[in-house]
């Protein structure tokens, strides 16, 4: 198995073994389930588990690229009333999906005039460029998934800002 990285000297570790730096190639991985572990200074670590079967694998970890899978349970506090729903990102963008038809919006990272959590009052804040704001709050009263989906999507909109 050929492992690369998109950063030089990245530490490979397979099921939590050090097997090296990248580029390297791993001749006595054996057929079966392993975890990969791939870190570089300065990046966040990259974990993959992988099914391995006999022959030749090629396999490139990305430092570099902007990654951002997030989702979050959200109630939009309306001026009378709430609507339940959830709040998507990925790198192509942010969409609240709802049942409201009216409600729900989809919009590129680059849209979002105001991002901003108030851990205090339990709320996430979101404003599109030339559009509505939005509050959310989380179902349980809770802000930590608020507080965690925020850090997250603000991580991926600094990559893709360098």
């Amino acid at each position: 198995m050929r492992i690369d990285a998109d950063v030089p000297r990245a530490q490979v570790f397979i099921d939590r073994q050090f097997v090296g730096t990248t580029p390297l190639t791993a001749e006595s991985v054996k057929p079966g389930t392993h975890q990969i572990n791939v870190t570089a200074e300065g990046f966040e670590g990259i974990a993959q588990t992988i099914d391995v079967e006999p022959g030749p694998r090629d396999l490139t970890f990305r430092f570099r690229e902007a990654r951002l899978d997030a989702s979050v349970a959200v109630v939009h506090k309306h001026r009378v009333g709430s609507c339940r729903g959830r709040l998507v990102a990925t790198v192509d963008g942010i969409r609240y999906e709802t049942t409201d038809k009216e409600d729900g919006f989809s919009a590129p990272l680059s849209d979002l005039e105001a991002f901003q959590v108030d851990y205090q009052d339990k709320n996430l804040r979101v404003k599109l460029r030339k559009g509505k704001q939005f509050n959310f709050t989380d179902p349980d009263g809770n802000a930590d998934r608020l507080f965690v989906f925020h850090r997250d999507v603000e991580k991926a909109r600094q990559r893709l800002a360098q």
